[in-house]
């Protein structure tokens, strides 16, 4: 029951990892011809992988009511709700090919959700005084996540609707990441556990380059623009490699999976629009090291359960 009880909304993180992993391979296997069944088991585990985390925050839900209305008034623990509604996002691009009707479904719940997580977010920002230490990358998850919406979106209402919240995700993507920037540079060192999120600086440009390409197609200065800072993001944090070994296991590990996978699909759609072997290289290694990556904290966090070191009381 305590594990229950301390059961932690990052969680979800584990799902983003494995079906942004998922829409890699799915691109791999349409680009490249890798095997079928990596996407396939991938998607699976990662529709498996949202059923258990909702079942266990659920459950939390309904006997730890105030422990999870703590975590939704909290001023960090706040952004990691909307990892639910990404989740489901991110579920439906990997199924879009799979299985159409479901994708539609997940698209709509989790898009609704993360409209009313960014509106409450913001709100609740706007209502509250926060210390400048408050803020880290993963501030970016709630508002900046607006960005997956026209993903597949854009096949499903109006352009429109897409452009509405591609819009959105890129202005607080700019005012964030100079706000985190100055917090990272200016003031203390982040928190052993928060240092994995600064990968979450490569999610936006590269998310960005892929709904930017799905809504107009055209490879052009600002897609080129968007594709080269999540490479700048990615080569800058590679080459700070040696702060992040070392570091003691938090499920926060989960923030490297995403940002790689998404980079990684990002190059191969580059490939895709102009032909260019150096985009076709650059995302092939970058999936490899993504699939190590996922696969090395998968392995860590399933050693972890059974040493019943997650979930327990910070």
């Amino acid at each position: 029951m305590e594990r229950i009880k301390h059961f932690p909304i990052p969680f979800f993180a584990v799902v983003m990892g494995l079906s942004g992993l998922a829409i890699a391979y799915q691109k791999a296997h349409h680009l490249f011809g890798a095997p079928k069944i990596i996407y396939e088991a991938l998607m699976f585990s990662a529709a498996a992988a949202f059923c258990v985390v909702a079942i266990f925050y659920l459950a939390k839900a309904f006997l730890f009511f105030d422990e999870v209305k703590a975590d939704f008034l909290h001023p960090i623990r706040i952004n990691f709700f909307a990892a639910i509604s990404i989740s489901l996002l991110l579920l439906s691009i990997s199924f879009y090919f799979y299985f159409p009707l479901v994708a539609m479904v997940l698209w709509a719940f989790g898009t609704i959700l993360h409209l009313f997580m960014t509106f409450y977010v913001v709100s609740f920002w706007i209502r509250h005084n926060f210390e400048i230490l408050h803020t880290n990358p993963a501030w970016f998850i709630p508002i900046v996540g607006n960005v997956l919406v026209p993903v597949v979106g854009v096949d499903f209402l109006p352009k429109e609707v897409s452009m509405y919240f591609f819009s959105v995700g890129m202005f607080f993507w700019v005012v964030l990441g100079t706000i985190i920037f100055y917090r990272i540079i200016f003031h203390h060192q982040l928190p052993q556990k928060f240092i994995p999120t600064l990968f979450i600086f490569i999610a936006p440009p590269a998310v960005g380059f892929i709904a930017y390409m799905r809504l107009f197609g055209a490879f052009d200065f600002t897609a080129m623009f968007l594709l080269n800072i999540a490479l700048f993001f990615t080569v800058l944090l590679f080459f700070m490699g040696r702060s992040f070994t070392g570091l003691k296991f938090f499920i926060s590990w989960w923030a490297f999976t995403f940002p790689l996978d998404a980079v990684a699909i990002a190059f191969m759609s580059a490939y895709q629009v102009s032909g260019s072997m150096f985009y076709a290289w650059i995302g092939l290694l970058l999936l490899a090291i993504a699939s190590l990556v996922v696969g090395y904290v998968a392995v860590i966090t399933v050693i972890n359960i059974g040493k019943k070191e997650i979930c327990v009381e910070e």
